[in-house]
């Protein structure tokens, strides 16, 4: 790591042309990737990604690069290069950096680069196990998926911040594959967290296996969803990908600072039904899209951007900060040092409402129960979808009946927010990777089970 007084002069460089803020982002991470497949390792990987971002800033303008090379040389004309793009007067920016130390939510114990190849393996094989508690012949395939990362940041830059951060992201996943003579199905589940290996600690890897396992022979099982009209019971968990896609995007100033969001000058005004409220946060100790800080230094916090079905906040970084006249709401994400950061999810979710699952259920005459969703499509400025459900089965009655299967959710999300009309009181979260424009990043989607009237959902079977 460069001198206190070589980062100074690097960002001193940057501002004689203009700019009105500069910053350097540091990045060392090791990764390392593991498979199982049937039983048998498949690939170890590992990568170091090392290296080095600057970005200057004149109001919105932007001049960002990178470099592998993290000398004070290299930086020092990294910087040069960049400042080129300004042809301003210079301005009177002063400033001193000055180490900050941040609160701790996020802390590993047993760190990845304690343990051996043959220390991580153990949790595939024991999660291989779990998966073959399930006894079927149709089951086909198995591959079990470990990833892990240290990542070790720095932000310096013109606001006064000097401040580091350690995230230690781990995943462990499965995939099973069911199929007969004529039809294939998979099942997918994933469990994860920012913190140590301690995270499998209390793990039941039989019961998680399992489920993953049942699930793929009972859709194997189903049959085509007949399409139509009709409320939908979206499940805990995974559910909450249509928050997270067909909404939350939409609420991220990276959308709406250039006017294309549904949601933009809607602050205040009710966008969604009285019971729901949905928040992102950053805070929640050792979760998976958790940081102590986020990619701009800037400390995470507990946004509340829906409060009983009125729009309270969007997701806000630095750069659009300045755009939209909008606080800076701790959202500034990235992949690696080789993306500039924008305004990201981190966990996002509906909160819990007063229903029970069973009183949902039994209070719907017929529907679909969307017990695990899949990946879909997403327009970001409109908010409309078309989401697959991995898992889905009947509601006839007020009861939970056949599997189906191929059954897709279209609509809006704004429409999705309105005609929620029943919130049970089960918030679980789930794990996933977002790609958006700064890059893919670690972040959960979380809810508990809702209930959307008369939404449209797709299938190929007939009536």
């Amino acid at each position: 790591m460069l001198k206190k007084e070589e980062l100074k002069k690097i960002l001193d460089v940057c501002l004689e042309t203009g700019g009105d803020f500069a910053e350097l982002y540091f990045e060392d991470t090791i990764k390392n990737n593991y498979e199982l497949t049937s039983g048998k390792v498949t690939r170890i990987t590992t990568n170091n990604l090392y290296g080095a971002s600057i970005r200057i800033l004149h109001g919105a303008e932007e001049s960002f690069g990178y470099s592998s090379d993290i000398s004070f040389d290299s930086l020092m004309t990294l910087a040069k290069k960049l400042n080129a793009s300004f042809n301003y007067p210079k301005l009177d920016i002063d400033f001193e950096l000055k180490e900050e130390h941040t609160p701790i939510i996020n802390l590993p114990v047993i760190l990845p680069s304690s343990l051996s190849n043959k220390d991580k393996i153990k949790h595939l094989k024991l999660l291989n196990k779990g998966i073959l508690t399930y006894k079927s012949d149709e089951i086909s395939q198995v591959i079990c998926m470990l990833s892990d990362e240290e990542q070790r940041i720095t932000v310096v830059n013109t606001l006064n911040k000097m401040v580091t951060d350690l995230r230690t992201h781990i995943r462990l996943a499965a995939n099973v594959v069911a199929k007969n003579e004529d039809v294939m199905q998979t099942a997918f589940d994933s469990k994860a967290g920012n913190q140590g290996y301690e995270m499998f600690d209390d793990f039941n890897y039989d019961d998680f296996g399992y489920e993953i396992a049942k699930t793929a022979v009972t859709i194997l099982h189903a049959d085509e969803m007949v399409g139509g009209n009709m409320d939908v019971v979206l499940h805990n968990g995974f559910g909450g990908v249509l928050l997270h896609e067909a909404c939350v995007h939409s609420l991220e100033a990276t959308s709406v600072a250039k006017g294309n969001s549904v949601f933009c000058n809607k602050l205040g005004q009710k966008i969604a039904s009285d019971i729901v409220t949905a928040v992102d946060d950053g805070t929640i100790p050792n979760g998976w899209g958790s940081l102590n800080v986020d990619d701009e230094g800037n400390k995470t916090q507990r946004n509340v951007l829906i409060e009983n079905g009125i729009l309270k906040s969007y997701l806000v970084d630095y750069r659009n900060s300045k755009i939209m006249n909008h606080s800076i709401t701790g959202s500034g994400r990235r992949q690696s040092y080789k993306y500039s950061p924008t305004s990201r999810m981190t966990n996002t979710f509906f909160t819990p409402g007063e229903s029970k699952f069973e009183e949902i259920i039994e209070n719907t005459k017929f529907g679909l129960f969307a017990k695990k969703m899949g990946g879909g499509s997403v327009n970001p400025t409109t908010g409309e979808f078309n989401f697959s459900v991995n898992e889905g089965y009947m509601i006839e009655d007020g009861k939970i009946t056949k599997p189906v299967r191929g059954a897709t959710l279209v609509g809006s999300g704004a429409y999705i927010l309105k005609n929620i009309d029943m919130i049970a009181n089960n918030l679980e979260f789930s794990y996933g990777m977002c790609g958006s424009k700064s890059g893919s990043i670690p972040t959960i989607v979380g809810q508990p089970t809702v209930r959307v009237l008369n939404l449209t959902v797709g299938g190929r079977g007939e009536k």
